[in-house]
């Protein structure tokens, strides 16, 4: 008991995180947003890559890598423009990207699941 104390003294306190803050220009954040907001509200819940994918698609300027994309997600997410829903498929977690008025039916099994294959005899 004592020694659980101790452990728990001894951690560090998780640091608070500061809002983030975008360097691009206003004029050229909104065109970004807009254009991820209207790919997450057209194609239903998302992941990170299906939403890469679509925006290379359309080919928006000025968002220049996949991880500049997951910054604005996440100012996007503080802003409360999207939500990030959770997904259990099986022992696996998948996050996805939605606007805050769909309803979450997203329990369809992913590509890459092999239970929903037909089994041969």
């Amino acid at each position: 008991m004592f020694a659980t104390a101790i452990r728990y003294i001894g951690r560090k306190p998780k640091p608070k995180m500061k809002p983030i803050e975008l360097k691009t220009p206003p004029e050229q954040t909104q065109t970004i947003t807009r254009a991820i907001f209207d790919i997450v509200k057209d194609h239903g819940p998302l992941t990170i890559a299906d939403t890469w994918e679509r925006l290379q698609e359309v080919g928006v300027r000025g968002l220049s890598s996949k991880r500049q994309m997951k910054i604005v997600l996440r100012w996007m997410r503080e802003r409360q423009k999207i939500r990030q829903i959770c997904n259990h498929v099986g022992p696996n977690k998948q996050f996805l990207y939605t606007t805050w008025f769909t309803k979450p039916n997203i329990k369809q099994p992913r590509p890459g699941n092999f239970s929903s294959q037909p089994k041969l005899p």
